[in-house]
């Protein structure tokens, strides 16, 4: 795989990825834009201990163009859009609109001078990752050795943003259909180099640490194990990796895609896992289709180790769940999910699995 690196009008980095090394990246971006000022701060909640980013630059991003003015395809005579080139493999840019970047100004302070409500610049990273040129596409509609090269993508991306100023974990992630909030319907997901660990990550790793000092095996390996030997919830089990549905499933359809071998990230993935889950992901991935007979709006969300610390007590897995309850009922996060956390699923795991298998 070929990587390029260039730079966009307003200055921010947009990388080629290529199967064929001798493709050239040479064009240029043509519009006039003004150099990039992110103004996005955040702030910790001080009754739950959470950061929460404010970035209200976000609103005036792009919002549902019709495809002639999709930003996401290559460039055409005339019309200039966020990829200069006139066709490409898998390319990775930063966020025009992002909601962690590097270079905001401004210190760490307090909000209204409440100590107890800290403030601080909200420097990350956010990048825009394409996984084809094709506007009519979709990641399920790719082929195993372009899934590989976004596998290789997210690997290069996820120890890249890393090594990037503040940046504490990586989250690889891809957002489809309306029902889930996209606004831009070519098929893209993106990376964010966020500059804390997750909430959710940290409770994760609190978990994993108690039930390793309790039995001393990770909690992890454990439940693919039990997975693995009931059956009644795995969907696909290949050579390298199981998707199941869990049994504690939160949404109505979820899908957990986890290696059998205990990884901190994508980029210790082997080669052999790489391919491997190229094949298991797109069945993965027309099963769902296949469930309403439609297009299943998802999330795909990778878990991976934050940058500096617990990574001994994380298991790489990837997480794929839908809001559609049915073929045209939609799962709303209403009183109970929203207000206190508490999730009530309106399937259980078992038939889920069962239709999918």
């Amino acid at each position: 795989m070929k990587r390029t690196a260039r730079r966009l009008a307003d200055g921010r980095e947009i990388i080629y990825f290529d199967a064929d090394p001798a493709r050239e990246r040479l064009a240029e971006d043509t519009r006039a834009l003004p150099p990039q000022a992110p103004a996005s701060e955040m702030r910790r909640d001080p009754l739950t201990g959470e950061w929460v980013a404010i970035a209200a630059h976000r609103q005036a991003r792009t919002y549902k163009p019709p495809a002639e003015l999709c930003p996401l395809c290559p460039s055409v005579p005339g019309r200039p859009t966020e990829i200069p080139e006139a066709d490409y493999d898998v390319v990775v840019f930063e966020n025009q609109f992002p909601s962690f970047a590097q270079g905001i100004p401004g210190d760490e302070s307090t909000v209204d001078g409440m100590p107890m409500v800290p403030v601080a610049p909200a420097r990350g990273r956010c990048e825009v990752v394409c996984f084809t040129a094709d506007h009519d596409s979709s990641f399920g509609a790719l082929r195993p050795d372009r899934v590989r090269t976004v596998v290789d993508v997210w690997a290069d991306r996820s120890a890249a943003l890393a090594e990037t100023p503040g940046v504490e974990q990586v989250f690889c992630f891809e957002n489809r259909g309306e029902e889930i909030g996209v606004t831009l319907h070519h098929p893209h997901g993106q990376i964010y180099g966020y500059p804390f660990v997750t909430p959710k990550t940290e409770k994760m790793l609190q978990v994993a640490e108690k039930y390793l000092a309790q039995h001393g095996r990770h909690v992890q390996g454990d439940v693919l194990a039990a997975e693995r030997a009931a059956g009644e919830r795995v969907v696909v089990d290949s050579e390298h990796w199981t998707a199941f549905v869990p049994a504690a499933a939160r949404w109505p359809v979820e899908v957990h895609l986890v290696p059998h071998r205990q990884v901190p990230d994508i980029a210790a993935l082997s080669d052999a896992e790489r391919d491997d889950f190229a094949v298991t992901y797109l069945d993965v991935l027309r099963r769902l289709d296949g469930l309403y007979d439609r297009p299943l709006p998802y999330i795909a969300a990778w878990h991976q180790a934050p940058v500096r610390t617990g990574r001994e007590l994380s298991w790489l897995h990837l997480e794929v769940f839908s809001v559609l309850r049915s073929a045209d009922k939609l799962k709303y996060l209403a009183g109970s999910e929203s207000g206190m956390g508490v999730w009530i699923n309106d399937v259980t795991p078992e038939q889920i699995a069962a239709r999918l298998r």
